[in-house]
């Protein structure tokens, strides 16, 4: 991916409590207990030996995209006076209880003249537990996908684009504060959840807030702001740290419910504690049944940075067990077997770790909980936590699913599943793979789910009660021909919710076709899910890139066409299934405006959208035939009634109406309802349908004028 421009230790000192009657580490030095690839700073080592390391490893990986090299930069408690900038399979974080503990006067900076100004290969890197100091008051924080930002305090500015403003594919921030403006500028979505905010600038496709303090305004699309107050059930990803006698300790943040900013703001985060010495550490070179043994043996897993091939699966199964990758350790799955399988238990945490599909096809990379898992783990719940998975770049590989969650209850928090779309090994049938998420389990909810180019539907939805917060995806981009992706039906949506399925909500969520190797192809629609009243969601888009390809709906048959070499999204503000149950929801009226073919002195049309039953908007004549009003929605809704109220007005209500939808309010086509007034309040429902526009005709004649004091639309 991504051709969107078309559009240890540096050294430890012998007062370290685990270097205790060792003698000094040299600052190039590596990290004893963590692993040949950790550094860690001590404030007492220069600031000229910390910068000299960090240059080095960001020499080796600033353009070492699919390279084997893998490492973590931890700075203990304290301040240092450094620039960081932070290239490919490289983590930067404190070690501080929180992240005021650790301060970097200076930046921890990525950004992309390494590939010409354009950030949307920036994959693979991370920040993590620390405050910035930022010279200049501003950060540079330049990434795409698996790039997550987690605990940090940017005391200033926070830029997301690349020098340049070239174009950027982010994002993710979780639990931190930025005191002052977030700066978006390129940034194509984003997605934000349970921190503090200064301000946000602007956006381009796709900003999601959830339980964000100081987020913007709900606005969609123009800005493209999808809010949400709070998040439903959250827990932060579990992180290594020094304690007060200097031993490591890996922290377990504690469950939060409607949880809004972060989990420091009043002081520690809630949780508890594990001493390092319950983990293997695993290394470089230890086998599958190496980490199978210590699994066995109840303990936990810290995966420091490097290279892990599989030849057996790893098998979690003991409640509670924390798998922990620091620096990107790839696990890669041999001879075609499952890399990992978590067993239907309480409170499992997977985080930081990347599978890398093997040459050998593999049913599935990551399986939590077994096929038919019931039990219900609400109080407790599996967390997966930045783990990323990976078919084809460094070289061929194959996996037909990448993640299944049979389990209930789980948290997915913040993954990227991705079919590779360059790099070594890259072709329809060199790295084939069908999908990238399958969940079965009911009640799972995910925060930032990135999935791109796989083969069918990149996600399927089999579980009730699912809800996913912020979605982003691309659909291949290589299907030779129509009929190679899909025969009886123009290729396969983004995200599928399974049929059966009754309950499922979902907010923020788009996808993009780049149909580079054949831009003819076309997809039938962005999203596919059941026609009925449970399944529900908010702020939907559809885009081709370059006119690429085409995606004919958003969402089954509602919504318009994204195509066209401008780039343009198709948008699509809210889609609710039809059937029994809940009655039409009334849409929200911000924004909205309207026009008449006549006008009563100061009854202007906006009277009858301002909420106000004291004003109306009138003709100021008598009623007859042709007279007209528009209602511009600014985004397009699956509308399915309206009703105009003429309030005190009473007789003022329409003797006769036609109602008419339209996506561009030009072609109107078909009335979509017609029918007579017979009091105040008018209500007209019909099949639902995509539209911005709502026309309504008066067919009546009276000698009351026509007014109406309130106008709504519903889905």
């Amino acid at each position: 991916m991504r051709r969107r421009h078309v559009l240890g230790i540096a050294a430890a000192t012998a007062t370290s409590p685990l270097l205790a009657g060792l003698t000094a580490a040299p600052a190039a030095a590596a990290d004893p207990v963590l692993g040949p690839n950790v550094f860690v700073f001590d404030p007492s080592m220069s600031a000229a030996s910390i910068q000299s390391r960090l240059d080095t490893v960001f020499a080796e990986q600033e353009s070492n995209q699919f390279g084997p090299q893998r490492y973590a930069l931890l700075f203990k408690p304290g301040s240092y006076n450094v620039n960081a900038n932070i290239g490919f399979h490289t983590s930067i974080a404190g070690l501080g209880r929180n992240p005021g503990d650790v301060v970097i006067n200076g930046g921890v900076t990525v950004d992309a003249g390494w590939f010409g100004g354009n950030a949307t290969q920036n994959f693979w890197r991370s920040i993590e537990n620390l405050a910035i100091q930022p010279t200049g008051g501003t950060n540079r924080w330049a990434v795409s996908q698996a790039a997550p930002m987690r605990r940090v305090h940017v005391r200033g500015n926070l830029n997301l684009a690349p020098t340049g403003y070239g174009w950027a594919s982010g994002g993710y921030i979780a639990d931190s504060a930025i005191d002052n403006v977030v700066q978006p500028y390129s940034q194509q979505q984003w997605l934000t959840r349970d921190s503090r905010i200064g301000g946000w600038l602007n956006g381009v496709w796709n900003m999601v807030f959830s339980g964000v303090v100081g987020a913007p305004a709900p606005s969609f699309p123009s800005p493209p702001y999808t809010v949400l107050p709070t998040s439903p059930v959250t827990r932060e990803k579990p992180y290594l740290y020094i304690d007060s006698s200097g031993q490591y300790q890996v922290f377990l943040p504690a469950l939060r419910r409607d949880s809004q900013g972060t989990t420091w703001s009043g002081g520690s985060t809630p949780g508890t504690s594990l001493p390092l010495s319950g983990f293997h550490v695993a290394k470089p070179g230890d086998s599958a049944a190496t980490l199978n043994a210590a699994l066995a043996a109840g303990r936990n897993l810290l995966f420091s940075p490097g290279i892990y091939h599989l030849d057996q699966t790893l098998n979690v199964t003991r409640a509670g067990t924390v798998v922990l990758g620091i620096g990107y350790p790839s696990l890669i799955p041999d001879n075609g077997v499952i890399g990992m399988k978590v067993s239907d238990v309480d409170g499992v945490r997977l985080a930081g770790i990347l599978f890398d599909a093997g040459t050998v096809n593999s049913p599935v990379l990551l399986e939590v909980g077994p096929t038919g898992s019931g039990a219900s783990h609400s109080a407790n719940p599996t967390t997966v936590q930045d783990v990323y998975f990976r078919i084809g770049g460094p070289g061929p590989g194959s996996a037909t699913t990448s993640l299944v969650v049979n389990s209930r209850d789980v948290i997915i928090d913040h993954i990227w599943a991705w079919r590779g779309d360059h790099g070594a090994g890259i072709g329809w049938t060199l790295n084939p793979a069908d999908t990238g998420v399958i969940v079965n389990g009911a009640d799972v909810i995910a925060y930032g789910l990135f999935v791109e180019h796989y083969q069918k539907y990149q996600v399927i939805w089999n579980g009730q009660g699912g809800r996913t917060v912020f979605f982003q995806n691309e659909m291949p981009y290589d299907p030779p021909t129509q009929a190679a992706w899909r025969t009886g039906a123009n290729g396969y949506a983004a995200y599928k919710v399974a049929n059966g399925v009754t309950t499922h909500r979902a907010w923020g969520v788009g996808s993009y076709c780049y149909f580079n190797v054949n831009p003819s192809i076309v997809a039938d629609r962005g999203f596919e899910v059941p026609d009925v009243p449970g399944v529900a969601f908010t702020n939907l888009l559809t885009v081709s890139l370059g006119g690429n390809g085409v995606i004919n709906r958003v969402i089954n048959n509602a919504g318009g066409v994204a195509q066209g070499t401008e780039t343009i999204p198709a948008y699509l503000a809210s889609y609710t299934g039809g059937g029994s149950g809940p009655g039409p929801q009334k849409l929200d009226r911000s924004g909205w405006t309207a026009t008449a073919s006549a006008t009563g002195g100061a009854d202007v049309p906006a009277r009858m959208l301002d909420g106000d039953l004291g004003s109306r908007w009138s003709t100021g004549t008598p009623m007859v035939n042709g007279q007209w009003i528009v209602v511009d929605m600014k985004a397009a809704h699956n509308v399915r009634q309206i009703t105009m109220d003429s309030g005190g007005s009473g007789g003022d209500y329409a003797r006769g109406y036609q109602v008419y939808l339209s996506t561009d309010g030009a072609n109107w086509g078909s009335p979509v309802a017609t029918g007579s007034g017979t009091a105040a309040l008018v209500t007209a429902a019909f099949t639902a349908r995509s539209a911005r526009y709502i026309r309504v005709v008066q067919t009546g004649a009276s000698s009351s004028w026509w007014s109406i004091t309130d106008f709504n639309g519903y889905v």
